[in-house]
């Protein structure tokens, strides 16, 4: 190729050779050149500038090959030291914004940048805050919205405490631990996202009849799962139908983990509960903390997957399809044990 080069009367521009490929033609080049080649002709074979043999030379003097080798190159400088970048990533995570004066409770580029000229009196482009955060592991997400009456006491309770005392007591009465939510579904939700050009906002065709459906569910960390669907408000009478469907053909207790909604806690539930004795024992989770209970994740997995992802086609009732793709869940017990991986219900282990 330098041949031709050299009959071209082209030059190269050693800017588009690789690192390896230009330490590789120094060391050939000084290796000629100690053998008496001129130069301007060792250049001239290599198609590139004169002077760049005699910049090989100069390098080389003193040092030999070493000299030639390549080098990392160190680009430039970081504004920031390694520990100031360390104290961003302690703002950011786990805190918000308010916290530090501002009045938005979300983080931003901008946000950032004005709490780092703050802080240390630097002034970095958003380009350079994008690229810090990238490297600091932080990503822009939806967050996770949290009631402020949520206890964390309450909730670290739970966790540390009386879910392990509840899995050691199924354990010892040779039980079965499960977890139980209600949810709603709609033939008109469409939950998910698509391309579409910006500023015309795709269109989905959904049914025009608002079609609704209720569903309870029981998931337990074997990769159990039961549920049943239902219409209208759930009461203390309908829940109490729907434990009576569940615990039917049941040979083990059941320990069942739920949420505090009125309903779950009438008289008549009371009653069906201690009827039983001792076959059924409610545990309630502390109050606006639904993250605790892997139940939501099956709905949330099951909305994603359904009707928001593909509409109801022409005469298609909604509790069809509902019922099929949770018998589907039910027949997947890999996919079920998969939502206790969540960090969210990461305290759920089999003691």
């Amino acid at each position: 190729m330098s041949v031709l080069v050299v009959l071209l009367g082209m030059k190269r521009d050693g800017r588009t050779v690789s690192r390896a490929a230009l330490e590789e033609m120094r060391m050939v080049a000084l290796e000629r050149m100690r053998e008496g080649e001129s130069p301007a002709d060792v250049s001239a074979s290599f198609g590139l500038h004169r002077g760049w043999a005699y910049k090989v030379l100069a390098r080389a003097k003193g040092r030999g090959k070493r000299a030639l080798q390549s080098r990392k190159g160190t680009g430039r400088p970081r504004t920031l030291t390694p520990a100031q970048e360390r104290q961003v990533f302690g703002w950011i995570n786990g805190r918000n914004p308010r916290q530090y004066g501002f009045d938005f409770g979300l983080w931003t580029r901008q946000i950032v940048r004005e709490l780092i000229g703050k802080k240390f009196g630097v002034q970095l482009s958003l380009a350079s805050v994008g690229a810090l955060l990238a490297r600091l592991g932080l990503t822009p997400q939806k967050p996770l919205q949290q009631a402020y009456q949520r206890d964390p006491e309450a909730v670290a309770c739970w966790q540390q405490e009386t879910y392990p005392a509840i899995a050691r007591q199924a354990k010892r009465e040779k039980a079965e631990v499960y977890f139980w939510d209600e949810s709603g579904f709609r033939a008109d939700a469409v939950q998910g996202k698509t391309w579409g050009v910006k500023g015309r906002t795709p269109v989905v065709a959904v049914p025009g009849q608002r079609q609704g459906i209720s569903a309870a569910s029981a998931v337990n960390s074997k990769g159990g799962f039961w549920f049943a669907l239902y219409g209208g408000g759930l009461n203390g009478e309908l829940f109490v139908t729907l434990l009576r469907q569940m615990m039917k053909r049941r040979r083990r207790p059941i320990h069942l983990v739920l949420d505090g909604l009125p309903a779950h806690k009438t008289r008549v539930v009371r009653d069906y509960v201690d009827g039983l004795k001792g076959k059924l024992t409610l545990h309630f989770l502390p109050g606006y903390a639904p993250d605790l209970n892997p139940d939501e994740l099956v709905w949330s997995y099951a909305k994603r997957t359904g009707v928001a992802r593909s509409p109801l086609r022409s005469g298609e009732k909604l509790a069809d399809r509902v019922q099929a793709q949770l018998s589907g869940i039910a027949a997947r017990p890999n996919l079920v044990r998969s939502f206790f991986g969540h960090p969210s219900v990461a305290y759920i282990t089999d003691l």
